[in-house]
This record gives structure tokens, sequence and C-alpha cells, in this order.
């Protein structure tokens, strides 16, 4: 009788580890996702002003039209990329593009005095400032993720339950390590 106690309790004991890890495994995916969507969110917000932004430069610098509409070509690509991998592979580049605007105030005195200029360019370096921080914040999450679903003993509940590594945000290629070169 007290082997089948000591028995039945070890079995309750091993079950709940195993609904333990399997929640916890629910829960750190769940953060990963949150995180991403938290991306989302701020590139949405980015998305939306940089048309007030292209709309205040386009007034002083009309022979800068090409930077102009390649921004504006990439924020639209971004919106409609689908694909997490894509839409951060644009993100990052839509990020190389914009460094070209403030490059373009630089050159444009009265641009740079504008009011309203100053007040997206502002928000905008905010934006930006919050895109890293959550970046961070979701390859903290993935961290967390892998280091449980690639750890023993949660490596054979993941493997069981499908539970697969997540990737990390990076930049897609060299050139984007590079500061972007501006030419007029």
């Amino acid at each position: 009788m007290i082997l089948l106690i000591a028995i039945l309790l070890l079995l309750i004991v091993v079950v709940g580890f195993l609904i333990m890890l399997y929640n916890g495994f629910v829960s750190k995916r769940n953060m990963v996702e949150e995180a991403l969507s938290g991306i989302d969110v701020i590139l949405k917000k980015r998305f939306d002003l940089i048309p007030n932004l292209i709309e205040t430069i386009k007034g002083y610098a009309t022979h800068e039209k090409e930077t102009l509409t390649e921004i504006v070509a990439l924020r639209n690509q971004a919106i409609a990329s689908g694909n997490g991998d894509q839409k951060m592979q644009l993100d990052a580049n839509l990020t190389q593009a914009v460094t070209k605007i403030f490059a373009l105030a630089e050159n444009y005195p009265d641009l740079k005095a504008n009011t309203n200029f100053q007040s997206l360019q502002t928000d905008l370096l905010s934006l930006e400032t919050d895109i890293e921080r959550s970046k961070r914040y979701y390859n903290g999450t993935v961290r967390d993720y892998n280091i449980a679903v690639q750890s023993f003993p949660g490596v054979l509940i993941a493997n069981a339950f499908g539970f697969a590594k997540k990737e990390f945000l990076v930049l897609a290629d060299a050139s984007q390590r590079e500061t972007p070169k501006v030419q007029f």
C-alpha cells in the first residue's frame, strides 16, 4: 500500500513537472509573439509619420525627388509585406533611407528651421529609438524561449509538442551595417 502511494505521488510530481514545462513554453512563445507585435505597432506609427515628413520636405527640396520617391516606395513595400523576415529587411532599408532625410535637412537651412519639420523629425527619432528597444526586447524574449526549448529536460517536451527554435532579428546583410552615403 505504501509503495502504491509512493508511486502515485511520484507520478503526480512528474506529471506536474511536465505541465509546468509545457506551460512555460507556451508563455515564452506568447511573449515572443507579443514582442513581434509590439514592433509592428511602432513600425506602423513610423509608416504613418513618413508621408507627413515627405510632404514637409517637398516644398524645400524639390530637386531631391529621387530620395523622397525611394523612401515612399520602401514605406509602401514594408506596409504591404506580411512576412516577418521580409518586413524586417524592408524596415532596415527604410531606416537607412530615413537617415537621408536628416542629411537633406542639413543642406536646406529653411527646412531645418521649419517647426513642423523639427517636430516630425523629433517624433521620428523617438520612434527609431522605440523600434530599437522593441527589437532588443524581441531578441531577449527569443533568447529566453530558445534557451528553454533547447535545454534539458525541456528539449524533450519541446520536441514532443512542436516547440521549435525562433530566429533572432538581425541585419540581413553587411551593407546594412555601413553608414549610408548621401550624395547630392
